[in-house]
């Protein structure tokens, strides 16, 4: 009998196996254990030393608590840590665009061409235009969503591609073998598009995947299960709301917001993007 573990105990302290350590991010719903309080990370702040996390539950209410142990994250006991130091965003240059390029000053954007890119989605567009926004309004390029590739050959056909009317298309998951690569073969049938329709795509499920993780503070992109919708699961992982179109939406504004420049974004991307643009732009 081991009677050194008699007399008084503090029989709410954590147990001595070794509970994950979460550092806190806003957005994340926590369980208080003792006071069964849920809510969602709204705000950190250091107070008299400690670090203290306030949590709104489904009411609009708020509660305070200190970071430590006695909280559930998922169903599962963690000990939740200070914020972690977050990555300096990559600033842009100054003179440079956030796609890299030489700023131009004092020059007007151009009425848009005929030329278009196309990409998949809105989401696709609205990363496109946060990096290579300024420099596509000099070029007169107009980025227009698809909202899917399927129907992509009789797209085209109705753009009527021809000289001086180009397309430059940015297709999700385009590699060998996949269904958005024997769509874009047979969409190069099209009369007109040879030579005058440019389809490049990146490995990646969806363009969320282009930033690069430890822009957002990770190692990786969390694994989604099969037959889990993917934004719905990657939202899931990352504990934030995740149930409706809205959440989707917020979720993406806030994956969106930490990217500022070119550097935050992997090659993969960059480079197709950057093929597109010379296409539409080189006569």
């Amino acid at each position: 009998m081991a009677f050194d573990t008699w007399g008084p105990q503090d029989l709410s302290a954590p147990a001595k196996r070794k509970l994950p350590e979460v550092a806190v991010q806003r957005g994340m719903v926590l369980e208080d254990v003792r006071s069964g309080w849920v809510g969602e990370v709204t705000r950190v702040e250091k107070s008299g030393g400690m670090h203290i996390v306030s949590l709104e539950d489904r009411r609009g209410k708020t509660k305070s608590f200190q970071l430590g142990f006695g909280f559930l994250l998922e169903g599962q006991a963690i000990r939740l840590m200070p914020p972690a130091a977050k990555t300096p965003a990559t600033p842009v240059q100054a003179g440079r665009t956030a796609s890299g390029s030489v700023k131009v000053t004092g020059q007007r954007a151009q009425v848009a061409k005929a030329s278009r890119i196309w990409v998949e989605g809105k989401h696709d567009a609205e990363l496109v235009e946060k990096v290579w926004g300024d420099d596509l309004r000099i070029e007169g390029i107009v980025v227009e969503p698809l909202h899917g590739v399927d129907d992509l050959k009789s797209a085209i056909a109705a753009f009527s591609p021809g000289p001086g009317r180009r397309l430059g298309i940015l297709v999700d998951h385009l590699v060998a073998g996949s269904k958005e690569s024997r769509i874009a073969e047979e969409a190069m049938t099209v009369p007109g598009a040879a030579g005058n329709v440019l389809i490049v795509g990146h490995p990646y499920v969806d363009v969320w995947q282009a930033i690069r993780p430890k822009v957002l503070g990770m190692e990786r992109w969390p694994e989604v299960p099969r037959g889990t919708d993917w934004k719905t699961g990657i939202l899931a992982a990352f504990g934030w709301p995740h149930e409706t179109a809205e959440d989707i939406g917020l979720g993406w504004q806030r994956l969106l917001g930490a990217v500022r420049s070119y550097a935050d974004l992997e090659a993969s991307l960059l480079g197709r993007v950057e093929e597109v643009i010379d296409f539409l732009t080189t006569p």
